[in-house]
């Protein structure tokens, strides 16, 4: 089998598939690494170091593309300005990807259907489902503490003022006001963050045992008015609600957020789009030089307005949709990211090839498409078929 790492294209990406010590691994199991120049310099990972490890560098994409059985990516593909062609272009049918697809996105509906048609078979770590047997795979749970480690970071750099109370000779400044609604692991990990940086912490999610979670690291918890029974889903995750309570939920934070210096917002609901919980006119609410971080925005963003993919200030509050947050801070990320995909390879390939059983819980919840048809049924979902 021969597995390539291409180096990631979409601006501002600086992680990498692969690192020197998971290419160790694979040759060590028998498997053959391309790797793109460069691919992990942006991350401190170089060629030689995946060299020296057993790995083959290619200078064109395109040629590793053509000859990989399995493509290893951090995010979905995209066009290639320099070749003037998109990735899925470069790949071929029967091919193999792994990679975050986020195939319920409005914005990749396209690009889903483009993989389909080219014959490409896609997983999608976002779909990885939270069980013990894949927590070592679970690429979703170790970028999403990235995310909120760095989202509230990003958010405290944007303020125009302090986070935590200080005295000065010239009197007393207030602590920020720091919101989290959703929290899962980057919720949690943005609270933790925010609390280290001196806030004051508030959290919402509709989940009693993640409000319970959110209390122990000190945040005051809102209620969200949703009772638990429609709250929780398959596996603990969040449950996709109907629009009428997410309504409610809108009502009960609309006073909350006024108060609010920063909003983090990691609302999910796994392989949906994320649901809209602050609306334009809840903005136009929020204190003149508030922040927003809307690391929901690969799911299309909890804020109705969230500029996806980039940061905006909107009726005077600062607004982010970054899309790929951990890929500021790559060494980290890569390092973790390597790391999972490596164990999901591991897990898939028998015998020296990938066998795909479909009755298998892990390979049903990251399937996106096979034999040139979408499957993912959140991502059919979204698209109405």
């Amino acid at each position: 089998m021969i597995i390539g790492i291409p180096k990631e294209i979409m601006q501002g990406e600086a992680r990498v598939a692969a690192t020197p010590e998971t290419v160790k691994k694979f040759c060590k199991d028998g498997i053959t690494i391309l790797v793109e120049s460069g691919a992990g310099e942006k991350s401190h990972y170089y060629d030689d170091q995946y060299k020296n490890m057993g790995a083959e560098l290619v200078s064109d994409p395109e040629e590793l593309y053509r000859r990989s059985d399995l493509i290893l990516k951090v995010k979905e593909p995209q066009y290639n300005d320099v070749k003037e062609k998109h990735e899925i272009d470069m790949m071929h049918e029967g091919q193999y990807l792994i990679t975050f697809i986020h195939p319920a996105s409005p914005g990749n509906h396209d690009m889903v259907r483009k993989l389909a048609a080219a014959g490409v078979i896609g997983l999608t770590l976002d779909g990885i489902p939270r069980i013990s047997r894949a927590q070592n795979m679970d690429a979703l749970t170790s970028m999403s503490t990235c995310a909120g480690y760095k989202g509230m970071i990003m958010a405290a750099n944007d303020l125009t003022f302090f986070m935590p109370q200080m005295f000065t000779a010239v009197g007393m400044l207030k602590p920020a006001n720091v919101m989290v609604i959703g929290v899962g692991v980057a919720g949690l990990q943005a609270l933790a963050t925010a609390k280290r940086l001196g806030a004051v912490t508030y959290a919402m999610d509709i989940r009693p045992d993640a409000a319970e979670q959110a209390k122990s690291l000190g945040a005051k918890v809102v209620d969200s008015g949703v009772p638990a029974e429609i709250a929780i889903g398959e596996g603990g995750y969040a449950n996709k609600l109907p629009e009428e309570w997410i309504l409610k939920e809108r009502e009960h934070l609309k006073d909350v957020i006024k108060d609010m210096d920063i909003l983090f917002l990691s609302a999910l609901v796994p392989g949906k789009v994320a649901p809209i919980l602050i609306t334009e006119d809840m903005v136009k609410g929020m204190k003149n030089g508030s922040v927003i971080v809307d690391v929901s925005i690969d799911q299309g963003g909890n804020c109705e307005i969230t500029p996806p993919g980039k940061k905006e200030i909107k009726h005077n509050v600062t607004i982010a949709g970054i899309k790929n947050i951990p890929g500021l801070i790559p060494t980290s990320s890569t390092w973790m990211f390597a790391q999972n995909v490596y164990n999901l390879v591991n897990y898939l390939i028998k015998d020296g090839k990938i066998e795909l059983n479909l009755e298998d819980e892990i390979i049903k919840s990251i399937l996106v498409t096979n034999n040139r048809e979408v499957v993912h049924a959140g991502a059919k979902e979204a698209m109405g078929v």
